[in-house]
């Protein structure tokens, strides 16, 4: 194997914990456009999709943007409240850092609230580059928001990895040809997921165990 010198973070539910957020917002949706909420789980199993191929799926008897001005007015008044960092993650960011790897987010997620979070904990500072949603055409799981990683940051797939929380971010990982890691606390991915045809190169639990794997 290759010696790894790149890492690509996910956002949502990989650095950052915005579940109670995305769920909340979602609910707010739902119960404007059909006055009742829906389920967890129906909810978790969206976490890292595009939000504008979300809700053409899920509440196709509205037009999209008006669904969308609906979950991201009530996203945007409650997003910096709701969030926080998983445990662990900055000082993983910080030792990245120290050990001169080349380190970059991607994300699905608009650049203004992927702002917004990185400025809370002042974390731009650890990236080398920044991925948003604004910057593909095309989303996860398709290995573009990857590949445009990789292009900024000079780095070739068999020397990376992406740590990410839903299969939309293995699949992009694999497709880019990149290691792909899934982070323990991910809600939006099955046991069966896990062991499948497309399962992880690796489940991270701790900070540790990711600089572990790469120092291999």
């Amino acid at each position: 194997m290759a010696k790894l010198n790149t890492v690509l973070f996910d956002f949502d539910g990989t650095v950052m914990d915005t579940n109670n957020v995305i769920i909340q917002s979602w609910q707010h949706t739902f119960q404007t456009v059909e006055g009742k909420e829906r389920t967890q789980e129906e909810i978790v199993k969206t976490f890292g999709e595009p939000l504008f191929i979300t809700m053409e799926r899920v509440l196709p008897q509205i037009p999209v943007e008006e669904g969308v001005s609906i979950y991201r007015g009530y996203h945007y008044d409650h997003f910096s409240e709701l969030i926080s960092i998983f445990p662990g993650m900055l000082e993983l960011l910080q030792e990245l850092k120290t050990r001169n790897f080349k380190v970059g987010l991607v994300t699905s997620r608009l650049k203004q609230t992927t702002e917004i979070g990185l400025k809370k904990y002042d974390m731009e500072q650890y990236f080398d580059t920044i991925v948003t949603c604004e910057d593909c055409e095309k989303h996860k799981p398709d290995p573009e928001p990857v590949l445009i990683a990789l292009e900024r940051l000079g780095s070739k797939p068999e020397e990376t990895v992406m740590l990410g929380d839903s299969m939309f971010d293995i699949l992009c990982a694999r497709s880019a040809g990149v290691k792909a890691a899934l982070v323990g606390w991910a809600l939006a991915v099955s046991e069966e997921d896990k062991a499948g045809a497309d399962a992880p190169d690796l489940i991270i639990e701790t900070a540790e165990e990711l600089l572990n794997f790469l120092e291999q």
